[in-house]
């Protein structure tokens, strides 16, 4: 199995970084900003899905920085794309729209951030590194939104008998999950259980392990979905 989301490159090499964007002028600012820091390589520009999920299948990037609304091919198809080709790509969605449809869909497809365009072109790198680091990459506002829509799709699922078998969690796995469904980063999750980050990441390295995925928010998404957690 592929690595699943937590850990940094190996041997301090550079993050490669594919940036997806139809806007050039977009993609040139994004590769402007990124190229100037030591530890980030960008190392292929697509401008629409289709070209994206082709240059990750060839280039293997680290990190995706992907638009939602291209031609040809959405950000969240090629996001789907990617994921299956390259499963240790992660995925920031980086788009104008704050929808809880369009939010809940990128995660659902796979993607590990979401930002919106209106964000300081500065803090782009820190959020490369955030999500190559393990981190999933939504701001409080968000995290909000796609708890309302994990409560629905609960209640959704209600009907729905749950799959078999469903992996056994820890108790203390399940408590690291219930705070990554709250939108909390490593840090926060520390210092709400008393214990050390590096602590919370082998949690949520087993928790992705024994539910054979590869982004914290997926499993969120599935523990809602089986019925592992509830979120009211």
């Amino acid at each position: 199995m592929t690595e699943p989301d937590e850990g940094g490159a190996p041997g301090g090499e550079p993050i490669r970084v594919l940036i997806v964007d139809d806007h050039e002028l977009i993609r040139r600012s994004l590769a402007l900003a990124l190229a100037a820091e030591p530890d980030i390589d960008v190392v292929g520009e697509a401008s629409d899905g289709q070209e994206a999920v082709e240059l990750a299948d060839r280039l293997m990037p680290d990190v995706a920085l992907m638009d939602v609304r291209m031609p040809r091919q959405d950000g969240i198809e090629a996001t789907k794309g990617i994921r299956a080709s390259v499963p240790s790509t992660r995925i920031i969605m980086l788009t104008v729209s704050d929808e809880e449809e369009d939010l809940f869909e990128a995660i659902k497809a796979g993607a590990t951030g979401y930002l919106l365009k209106d964000v300081q072109i500065n803090d782009v790198p820190a959020a490369v590194r955030g999500v190559h680091e393990g981190q999933s990459l939504i701001n409080p506002a968000m995290a909000a939104k796609l708890i309302t829509e994990f409560a629905n799709m609960s209640r959704k699922e209600a009907e729905r008998p749950p799959q078999l078998p469903v992996p056994r969690l820890t108790e203390r796995e399940m408590e690291v999950l219930r705070l990554v469904a709250k939108g909390m980063n490593n840090r926060e999750i520390a210092k709400q259980l008393f214990i050390s980050e590096n602590t919370v990441k082998n949690h949520v390295r087993n928790i992705l392990d024994k539910l054979q995925l590869h982004s914290r928010m997926e499993a969120v998404v599935y523990a809602v979905r089986e019925r592992m957690l509830e979120i009211t």
